[in-house]
C-alpha cells in the first residue's frame, strides 16, 4: 500500500514533469547541441568555437546557471562534411533531445542542417558562417551573430580598389556553397565599382589540391586575390602562388581561421589581408577582449584567437536570450526574447528584431605585419 507521503512525492514529480515539458529543458538542465569540425582540415575552427563558447557557458554554470538550470553543451564532430552534419543534427534533435542548436561551423554544413532544424522548429543560433541564405529570406528559427560575407567582401574590395587603386581582382574559392557565397559578395562589391572578376580558381573542400585553381589564376595574373576557403588550402595556395612568381595582394575572409592560417604560412603570411567579424583578441583596448581574456585565463587557457573569441561572444548572446525568455523557458519564448534583444557585449552591441535576425555588422580589416595581426586604419 502506497503511503500518503509517497503519493505526494509522485504527484510532485508529475507536476514538475509537466512544468518543464519543453524538449531539452527540465528543472536543472538546458541541453544545447553543437555539430562542427573537431577533426580534419578545419579542426581549428570547430575546436576554437567550442572552446570559447564552453569557457563562457562553464562560467555561467559555475555561478548557478540560469534560473537554477545549467546549460549542457552536447558536441558532435562532423569533420566539416555536410552528410555527417545531417546525421548529427538529427541525432541531437531526435535522440539527444536538445533545446536548441548552436555554433555550427560552415556554409555547406549549415545548408545541410538548417532544413532539419526548421522542420523540427528548433532554434539555430550563431552559425559560424556569413552566408546570405541564413539571412535572406528571414528564417524564424535562425539567429546570426557575426557579420555577413557580403559585409566582409565589401570591406576587402573597398580596401583593394578604393584605397590601393587595384583594378584586377581575382578569386580562389572552395568549390561549394561556402565558396559561392563569398564569390557572390566579391562580384557584388566589384560590380558596384564598375569592375569584373579578373580570374577564378577553385579547390575541393577538405583537400589541399590547389594546383588546378592556381594554374587558372596564373593565366590572368590578378593584382589581388580574394580567397574564400579554410586555412590549410588557402595557405597552400599562397605559398605556391608566391613561389610561382605571382605578385599579388592576398586576402582572406574571417572563416579562414586567422591564427591557424598565420601558423601554416610562416614567412609567407607577410602582407596578407584578413577581414574579421570580431576585434583582435589580443587588443585589450576592447572591453569585450579584456573580459574574454580574463575568463579564458581563469579557465586555464592562455592562447587567444579570433575563433574562440567569436564562440565566447556567441555564447554570451545565447545565454542572454535564455535569460530574457524567463523561468518558463520554451523555444517559442526563447525566439520571442531574441527578437526583442538589445544587449551590450562589452563594447559591441547585439540587437535583433522580428524583421532582422542579424546581430552584428562590424567588420575589422586586418593585415599580417612582422608575423602579427594588426588593424588596418
Amino acid at each position: 500500500m502506497i503511503s500518503k507521503k509517497m503519493k505526494y512525492l509522485v504527484l510532485a514529480i508529475v507536476i514538475t514533469s509537466f512544468a518543464f515539458c519543453e524538449m531539452g529543458v527540465d528543472a536543472s538542465t538546458i541541453k544545447v547541441g553543437m555539430s562542427n569540425a573537431l577533426t580534419g582540415p578545419a579542426t581549428a575552427l570547430g575546436t576554437g568555437v567550442k572552446l570559447g563558447a564552453s569557457v563562457f557557458i562553464n562560467k555561467v554554470n559555475a555561478a548557478g546557471g540560469i534560473y537554477g538550470r545549467k546549460i549542457k553543451l552536447l558536441s558532435l564532430d562532423d569533420g566539416y562534411e555536410p552528410a555527417r552534419t545531417i546525421k548529427n543534427t538529427k541525432q541531437l534533435i531526435n535522440d539527444m533531445q536538445v533545446f536548441a542548436l548552436f555554433g555550427f561551423v560552415g556554409t555547406p554544413t549549415s545548408k545541410a542542417a538548417v532544413p532539419v532544424a526548421l522542420k523540427n522548429k528548433v532554434p539555430y543560433i550563431a552559425p559560424y558562417t556569413g552566408a546570405e541564405f541564413l539571412r535572406k529570406p528571414l528564417k524564424k528559427e535562425v539567429f546570426n551573430v557575426r557579420a555577413s560575407y557580403f559585409d566582409e567582401t565589401e570591406a576587402l574590395v573597398a580596401q583593394l580598389v578604393d584605397k590601393l587603386k587595384i583594378k584586377k581582382v581575382g578569386i580562389f574559392i572552395q568549390n561549394d556553397g561556402y565558396g559561392n557565397a563569398g564569390r557572390a559578395g566579391v562580384v557584388k562589391a566589384l560590380r558596384k565599382r564598375g569592375l569584373k572578376l579578373a580570374g577564378e580558381g577553385r579547390y575541393t573542400r577538405n583537400t589541399v589540391a590547389v594546383d588546378e585553381g592556381l594554374a587558372k589564376i596564373m593565366q590572368t595574373k590578378p593584382e589581388a586575390v580574394i580567397m574564400v576557403g579554410a586555412y590549410k588550402p588557402c595557405a597552400a595556395f599562397i605559398k605556391k602562388a608566391i613561389d610561382s612568381g605571382l605578385n599579388s595582394v592576398f586576402c582572406n575572409i574571417s572563416f579562414v581561421g586567422t591564427t591557424a592560417l598565420v601558423s601554416e604560412l610562416g614567412k609567407y603570411a607577410e602582407g596578407t589581408y584578413i577581414s574579421q567579424v570580431v576585434p583582435i583578441p589580443t587588443d585589450t583596448s576592447s572591453s569585450i577582449v579584456k573580459k574574454y581574456q580574463r575568463d579564458m585565463m581563469d579557465a586555464g587557457n592562455y592562447s587567444f584567437g579570433f575563433t574562440s573569441l567569436e564562440g565566447y561572444i556567441d555564447a554570451m548572446v545565447l545565454v542572454e536570450g535564455i535569460k530574457k525568455a524567463g523561468k518558463n523557458l520554451t523555444r517559442a519564448s526563447f525566439i520571442s526574447a531574441l527578437e526583442r534583444l538589445n544587449m551590450k557585449v562589452g563594447d559591441l552591441e547585439v540587437s535583433y528584431s522580428s524583421k532582422s535576425h542579424q546581430g552584428l555588422k562590424e567588420v575589422y580589416l586586418t593585415k599580417i605585419q612582422n608575423g602579427k595581426v594588426v588593424l588596418v586604419d
